[in-house]
């Protein structure tokens, strides 16, 4: 038996008591004349804190253990959840979901292929390091970026981590399990001059421990950067508006490449044809030189994972490929309506939620131009650093981001900075006026969380510098 497996038997047997051949005769019945499902075992450690004005404003500690019973038939499915883990509850769940294929009569779909691929490490971080030690963290923190300048006013300081044992159930007695940490440090900085307040921001974490947060080098690197921004939107002016080239920097300003087309790619989108994208495959969507993946295997990156929530192996995606759109991202039940097979893109934010074709770590390629190269072939136009919010039309592809660092480009300089640029436009229509793609691709730091029918997920993000042009700037600029 893998760790995997052994550990999760441990959390959802022999802790509840409920018996393990008893579920599976449950699973077996509940599901045989439809063409899917699983029953999906979930348990999870959390804890958060919260640190501003010089001291811990708030920590919490929870822990959370249910399941989720799905029953597909054709393009309809039941699903039933509960937080107690007990024979009787399964069985009310199995009459519940049983309704959906009554007089259907289906195949039940081959079980997901097995794998060894496993990307972190199946430790708790939760318990690797005392709470002492983590209070001590943020205080060093909060020292360290107060003594950087008279001129900080308020520090805030988060450290979260979670760690999630899941264990998927199918007909047959196939069973599949995992075990994913995932940690998160974010840190605000607040600077006063007298005249003006600004502050700036830095997040980082991923599918791995406290200790690499716990690095000197590290935290006081995050610390720097939150502080030279909160500098760079002390001097900023304000943003012009109008039509003009903008360049994108590299690694989290992928997040407008995951919000603006990521989404439109998602296969239950496509299947429904509610999706710019719909009926596209094979046709030129994007600029040539345009390759955008989705990847699920990067090393304890934020969104990958050893298995999808069907208990699919994640893999690399191929979206667009040198502008042509080549695949979306499928789960299980969309893969099969629409002829095709899964991608390891069926996740839920938690057992009490039914699983949706995700994103994990949505990425554009590299190109051929240095940055510099880019920043110099535009002679005006905006330099957009990071982002914040942003909204998107799935069915459009419009889209609506406000850039949280953003620089006037003036013949082919880096100018001053701006506040309050906000980037709009059309998704598949921006992906045509892509006119440079840099050399310096980057994944973001390990900040990214993915919102859809009311359902977040962890996700990642990633791009090289791109020059889109006739891009519209919206600004505050009088």
């Amino acid at each position: 038996m893998c760790p995997s497996l052994s550990v999760t038997d441990d959390l959802f047997y022999a802790q509840t008591g409920l018996d393990p051949v008893a579920a599976q005769r449950i699973v077996d019945n509940s599901l045989t004349g439809g063409d899917d499902g699983e029953l999906y075992l979930e348990y999870v450690q959390s804890e958060f804190f919260a640190w501003d004005d010089g001291r811990l404003k708030s920590s919490s500690y929870d822990t959370d253990r249910g399941f989720g019973l799905r029953a597909v038939a054709g393009e309809t499915f039941g699903y039933a959840h509960a937080s107690e883990l007990s024979e009787p509850a399964l069985t009310r769940a199995a009459d519940t979901v049983r309704a959906v294929h009554h007089g259907y009569s289906g195949t039940m779909d081959v079980a997901p292929r097995r794998t060894n691929l496993h990307l972190y490490s199946d430790d708790n971080p939760l318990l690797a390091i005392p709470f002492e030690d983590k209070i001590a963290l943020l205080q060093k923190i909060d020292a360290y970026a107060r003594g950087k300048d008279s001129r900080v006013k308020q520090v805030s300081i988060q450290l979260a981590a979670s760690w999630k044992a899941v264990q998927i159930i199918r007909t047959g007695g196939e069973r599949r399990a995992d075990l994913r940490p995932l940690v998160r440090l974010s840190i605000s900085v607040y600077l006063d001059n007298g005249t003006r307040m600004e502050d700036g921001y830095y997040g980082m974490g991923g599918r791995h421990g406290y200790e690499k947060l716990f690095d000197e080098g590290t935290w006081k690197s995050a610390v720097d950067e939150a502080f030279r921004q909160a500098e760079v939107n002390l001097s900023s002016i304000a943003a012009p508006a109008g039509e003009m080239t903008v360049v994108l920097g590299n690694g989290w300003p992928g997040i407008l490449l995951h919000e603006a087309i990521g989404h439109g790619l998602e296969g239950d989108f496509n299947r429904k044809e509610t999706s710019a994208f719909s009926g596209l495959i094979g046709q030129q969507v994007a600029a040539k030189g345009i390759t955008v993946v989705d990847d699920g295997t990067l090393p304890e990156r934020r969104g990958s994972l050893s298995i999808d929530d069907e208990g699919t192996p994640t893999q690399r995606n191929v979206l667009i490929e040198d502008g042509i759109l080549v695949g979306y991202l499928q789960d299980r039940m969309n893969a099969r309506l629409m002829g095709t097979q899964s991608t390891g893109s069926g996740r839920r934010e938690s057992y009490a939620d039914p699983i949706l074709p995700r994103m994990t770590n949505t990425v554009m390629l590299g190109g051929n131009h240095a940055p510099e190269e880019i920043v110099a072939s535009v002679k005006r136009g905006l330099y957009a650093v990071n982002f914040g919010g942003g909204q998107v039309d799935i069915t459009s592809g419009k889209f609506v981001f406000s850039a949280s660092e953003a620089y006037l480009i003036e013949d082919g300089k880096i100018g001053p900075a701006v506040k309050g640029a906000t980037l709009i436009g059309n998704g598949p229509d921006c992906l045509t006026k892509v006119a440079m793609i840099g050399n310096d691709m980057a994944l973001d730091p390990g900040i990214g969380t993915c919102g859809k029918d009311g359902q977040s997920v962890p996700v990642g993000v990633g791009q090289p510098t791109l020059r889109i042009d006739g891009l519209t700037v919206g600004g505050t600029q009088a």
